[in-house]
């Protein structure tokens, strides 16, 4: 984030309501924590003051504020202090820094720690209200851009599908049909690119999904064990059976069984399986007793399974038993939009797993994420990112938190060499006018940053304000 200051006549966009921002001021100095806050308020803030770093300290931690202004020199708990405090308490809210000029090197430390910007005294009101209207901007488009990327209404609670593609878009259109249903589903795709989400979905939005969710990879369970599996065993059923155990199936009982990469499960235990789905009775491994089980089964495969019924490897009734809807999954080269969407998701779910503070990714990282060929799918990416975050010190990501044998810098080619993935060259812009060219470009340049406005204006060559400008005259978001 620069630490340009904004000049006078910065403004917010008309639609920003500012009384729904709510912003805390800590300042030692009574008087000027009483200015700022009459100036801010003068605007439409609803504005909290702290005439002290540990009374600022106590409404963090107890209270939700979505920016903060606070003195760098504090007496008794600093400015650095109440950043980290917000960092870790208010992930999402801004910091901004008010400090002397002699204090301006360890500002700029603040900013390369999550602050947004900085202040330097003296302090005009109309300097403090451009900079906090700034922040009100960049938290509305943050709440703007996980709403796109979410894109299903709350009701649905599909939270964990973060997607921007339209392949996924008919993949969730056609999850909202099916989820309320009690239906069979079969789930295809290569590995990696995320069937187990998309099972845990359809059971969270279905009528059953206060019951279990129970999956099992048929493909990790050595093949003389699938059975005691799924149907479970009793004593002396086999050497190692030293005692009943209810399978999969009873332990699901009334909620739903995911039954993962289904294509290699052996054939006689495919045999006992359609009989269950036809009979909704399973009997334990050993026992001639047969128990009534109401289970929804959702399977998944990353093989063909016509190919597999051909070579007669997989039951083609089985299969149609299964195969009562389907869904697919196109991997992650062939939808590409998706890729920084879930890059973004998967940072949070980062800095929140390893409490890190990582802020975002650089202009030449989104490139190289948006352009890198994932033969690993989702389940890729989220290594990779998870392991930039673990070993980032800067909070911002960039090629050089890539491992070497993902990018390194002497054999790889410039970035701008690299071919953008459409999926057809845009000779649509062949005799358009500059300004609709202009307007393509800037929309495009926002997609490959996530909507970040300072990465597509330092991707575009122009100043941040010039690309508000743009965004205005053109109606983007």
């Amino acid at each position: 984030m620069t630490n340009e200051t904004p000049t006078e006549n910065s403004a917010a966009p008309p639609e920003v309501n500012l009384a729904g921002f709510r912003v805390l001021l800590v300042d030692n100095d009574s008087a000027h924590v009483f200015a700022m806050t009459e100036s801010l308020e003068r605007i439409g803030f609803t504005c909290v003051s702290a005439t002290s770093g540990s009374e600022g300290a106590k409404l963090i931690e107890n209270e939700l504020f979505d920016i903060v202004v606070t003195d760098l020199v504090m007496s008794d708990v600093d400015g650095m202090k109440i950043l980290e405090l917000a960092k870790k308490k208010l992930p999402d809210a801004e910091v901004i820094l008010v400090t002397g000029h002699a204090s301006v090197p360890r500002a700029v430390e603040a900013m390369q720690q999550g602050a947004y910007n900085f202040l330097e005294k003296p302090i005009t009101p109309k300097r403090l209200q451009a900079i906090a209207r700034r922040a009100a901007d960049s938290l509305l488009l943050k709440q703007q851009n996980r709403q796109l990327h979410h894109r299903l209404d709350e009701r649905f609670g599909f939270e964990n599908l973060i997607y921007a593609s339209h392949s996924m878009k008919m993949v969730v259109e056609r999850l909202k049909k099916i989820a309320p249903t009690d239906v069979g589903v079969l789930i295809t795709g290569q590995t990696g690119t995320g069937k187990d989400v998309i099972a845990q979905a359809i059971h969270q939005n279905s009528p059953r999904r206060k019951k279990p969710f129970v999956a099992i990879n048929t493909a990790a369970v050595a093949e003389h064990l699938v059975e005691s599996e799924l149907f479970g065993h009793v004593k002396g059923a086999f050497t190692d059976a030293i005692g009943d155990r209810i399978g999969k199936f009873e332990f699901a009982n009334g909620g739903t069984l995911f039954l993962d990469e289904v294509g290699d499960m052996p054939m006689p235990t495919q045999i006992k399986l359609l009989r269950v789905l036809e009979e909704r009775k399973i009997t334990r491994v050993g026992d001639n007793k047969a128990i009534d089980v109401n289970v929804r089964v959702l399977a998944a495969t990353n093989k063909d399974l016509e190919r597999e019924i051909e070579h007669g490897r997989f039951r083609s009734d089985l299969y149609y038993r299964l195969k009562i809807v389907s869904v697919h999954l196109d991997p992650l080269d062939k939808r590409r939009d998706d890729i920084i969407p879930l890059a973004d998701f998967l940072r949070r779910q980062a800095n929140k797993r390893y409490e890190k503070s990582v802020t975002g990714f650089s202009p030449d990282l989104t490139r190289w994420l948006y352009h890198f060929h994932w033969s690993g799918n989702v389940r890729q990416l989220k290594n990779v990112i998870e392991s930039m975050v673990v070993m980032d010190n800067d909070s911002l990501l960039d090629l050089d938190d890539l491992s070497p044998d993902l990018y390194d810098p002497e054999e790889s080619q410039p970035l701008g060499d690299v071919p953008v993935a459409h999926d057809s060259p845009p000779t649509f812009l062949i005799g358009k006018s500059l300004r609709d060219i202009e307007e393509w470009a800037i929309g495009e340049a926002l997609k490959l940053t996530n909507g970040n406005r300072e990465e597509t204006a330092t991707m575009l060559g122009i100043s941040e304000r010039n690309l508000y400008r743009k965004l205005k005259e053109y109606n983007l978001s």
